[in-house]
Parts: C-alpha cells; structure tokens; sequence
C-alpha cells in the first residue's frame, strides 16, 4: 500500500518487473495470451506480477481496490479490431498501469525522488514502443542499418554466422550511442555493446541471448535461429 515506506529502487524494481511480465504476454506468450481473452468472458484485466509472471483474470472485487487497477474489459473490442491494433491498444493501457501504479507507491517519495524514478522508467521504452516496434527517430544509424557486424550474431540465407558473440571493443563501444534505439523483442531493454543478442532470421527481431536462454557457444552451433514466438507459430502450421 502507498502506507508503506518504499524507496525509489523497490519501486523501480516493481516497475520493471511487472513490467517484464506484460512484455511477455504480448510478444513470446502472445498467442496464448490471445486465447485467454475471448469476448464471451467477462471483464477480464491483464496482471504483471513482482515476480515477472503474468495472469488474464477478473478485476478486484473489493472497492476500492488495494492498488490501481489495470484496463478493465480488454477482451470485449479483441475480434472487432485487427490484431496488431488490438495488442497495440492493450499494451498502451498496460504502459497506464504501469505509471500509475509505480506513483501509487511512490506517494511519500519526495519530489527529488519522484523525479530520479520517473527518469529511471522513461530510459525503458514503452510497452507499446516493443510491442509495436517503434523506434525513436534518430539521424545516426541503428544497428540494424548497416552496423549488424558489429557485436550481434546474425546468419545469412546459407546458416553462416555473419559476426562473432558480442564483444565490445575500445572504438566500438565509444559508439553506443549510435545504436541504443534497437530494443530487445522479449523484455525491451535497450542495446548494450556488453551483452550478447541474437537476431531471429524469421522477424528480424532482436534479444538479449539471456532472455531466450541462447549462449554464445550455442549460436555457434545454430544454422538457422528462430526466436520463441516464431518456432511456436511455425509449429502450428
């Protein structure tokens, strides 16, 4: 509760993990997450929980609620709109509740403190910026435009690997900046030449090895990568 004494690390902490939990019901569990929100159900509401774990469930009977409760109904406009745009807008809500829960806790955090945790939210992209692949636009080039060689691993047509595990180097890693706007396609997190990522030859999206559980020595041995989601559509066909 807003009572109790939390500081701006515990908060942000909540934040992303919650955070981390929506991320993963609209991309890599995003068909079962499709599933769960059938219009003939009742107001349903999508939860992000501290411990990174996601639920499609009825709204808190108790009124009012504990904590701020996310976007009520969300099943209800799911086959009258496209796909994409429906994903789009619930993830838009999400970014609402995300907000406005982390202020919620944060209500005896001084103005200082309030200012230094929303900073520390908005380096994170949006829900809606992953899940609709929006990327700030910049006159440097992202890595995705030319600069793949450098420090990701990514394969051609015939299973080569075109770059070796990330590894940043002195000239490389003075130029960062000039790639932070690619973002991983499962928790969101920015580009970091410290970090090995791997690139899905299917959507060409981008993850942090740690997230789909791909180590360096494994890519090695992978001829052609296909990220969770992808392996998951493929399989259905």
């Amino acid at each position: 509760m807003a009572s109790s004494a939390r500081t701006v690390e515990e908060i942000f902490k909540d934040y992303t993990a919650r955070r981390t939990a929506i991320l993963r019901a609209l991309t890599l569990d995003v068909d079962h997450f499709y599933g769960l929100c059938g219009p003939d159900r009742e107001n349903l509401c999508l939860y992000g929980h501290p411990n990174e774990s996601w639920e499609v469930s009825l709204p808190a009977e108790e009124v009012p609620a504990e904590l701020p409760e996310p976007a009520l109904g969300i099943n209800f406009a799911r086959d009258g709109m496209n796909r994409k745009d429906w994903l789009s807008l619930v993830a838009v809500h999400s970014d609402s509740w995300l907000i406005s829960l982390a202020f919620y806790l944060a209500a005896r955090l001084n103005r200082n403190e309030r200012k230094r945790l929303f900073s520390m939210m908005n380096d994170l992209p949006t829900v809606f910026e992953v899940v609709t692949e929006r990327k700030p636009v910049k006159d440097k080039p992202s890595i995705e435009s030319g600069s793949k060689s450098q420090g990701s691993t990514k394969r051609s047509s015939d299973g080569q690997v075109k770059s070796n595990p990330k590894i940043a180097d002195a000239d490389y890693g003075d130029n960062e900046d000039e790639h932070g706007e690619t973002l991983c396609g499962s928790c969101g997190g920015n580009f970091n030449a410290d970090e090995f990522w791997i690139g899905c030859d299917v959507c060409e999206r981008w993850f942090h090895g740690k997230c789909v559980k791909i180590t360096p020595a494994k890519a090695e041995s992978i001829k052609q990568y296909k990220c969770p989601s992808c392996s998951m559509r493929s399989g259905r066909h």
